[in-house]
């Protein structure tokens, strides 16, 4: 079946990878930026989807600001939340298949072995519930597809591997890091790559559907992230930038993380056949595309 993608929230990272993935292929892509849809505008939504009539709708828009939403709840549930609601009413309109990006972050982080797409969740922030909510909501699409990931980086947004690389330029030494976090992170580009395999199987198969988790492979802290980042940036920088283990309670945010949010990809394997990219390949590479 020859497939027409659209993409909300297509000028952001995520988006703007899965795009280009997409066009390569030679598929039909139609991308939809902030600027030209509001997703929180539930008239807009439905007449630019019944207009363009695609076949999967993969929702990049989000609100992605982890700190800002502890004193936003609103907006983001609007963003993240009820606007997915909108979505997943016009899939339905269109009999499309309705692909929601969510996080790790719906998830506390109690456990010591990695979450499986069926594990209890209970998010410890606002951004957090948000997303969670966003789960519920894109359930309500006839044919729905929610894939979990985690710790993106990517050379279309704002990322931890550019804010270590920005800390570095200023001459910030030592980098103190947390290390009581752990996580697997992802490359942008090996998330679009696997965003596409999904959706390909659960456009035909109500096997391939429901919650599925994507996150490169390799489990990390922080702190060992920017070990890795800092050791990519040439043997000069790492003979002279140090990286200091902290623990979350030295560096406060607004917003709670979890301890633990390693993800479990056996699903994803066993749908596409295909193992998870490794992220310190994909930092190899999103170095060499920064210097």
């Amino acid at each position: 079946m020859i497939h027409r993608w659209l993409i909300t929230g297509a000028g952001g990272m995520v988006g703007i990878d899965l795009r280009n993935a997409l066009e390569l292929r030679g598929e039909t892509v139609i991308p939809v930026t902030k600027a030209e849809l509001d997703i929180t505008d539930g008239s807009a939504v439905r007449e630019l989807i019944r207009a363009k009539r695609p076949t999967i709708i993969v929702n990049c828009a989000a609100y992605t600001k982890v700190d800002d939403a502890e004193a936003n709840e609103p907006l983001a549930n609007a963003i993240n939340g009820s606007a997915v609601e909108l979505l997943a009413q016009a899939a339905n309109d269109v009999e499309a298949l309705l692909v929601q990006i969510s996080t790790d972050f719906v998830f506390d982080g109690s456990q010591t072995t990695p979450y499986e797409v069926n594990a209890a969740t209970n998010p410890l922030s606002a951004y957090g519930r948000s997303k969670r909510i966003g789960e519920e909501a894109a359930a309500h699409a006839r044919k729905h597809l929610i894939v979990r990931t985690a710790w993106l980086f990517g050379v279309h947004g704002p990322n931890f591997v550019e804010a270590m690389r920005n800390q570095v330029k200023k001459g910030t030494n030592p980098l103190r890091v947390v290390n009581d976090q752990r996580g697997r992170p992802t490359y942008t580009p090996h998330l679009a790559g696997a965003l596409i395999r999904l959706s390909l199987r659960a456009a035909e198969s109500d096997e391939a559907r429901g919650i599925v988790h994507y996150a490169d492979e390799g489990e990390v802290s922080w702190y060992g992230f920017a070990c890795a980042i800092v050791a990519g940036l040439g043997e000069r920088t790492f003979d002279e930038i140090a990286v200091e283990p902290v623990s979350s309670a030295e560096f406060p945010r607004p917003a709670k993380r979890p301890a633990y949010s390693v993800l479990s990809t056996e699903r994803y394997t066993r749908l596409t056949g295909v193992d998870p990219e490794s992220w310190r390949e994909g930092l190899q590479e999103y170095l060499t595309l920064r210097t």
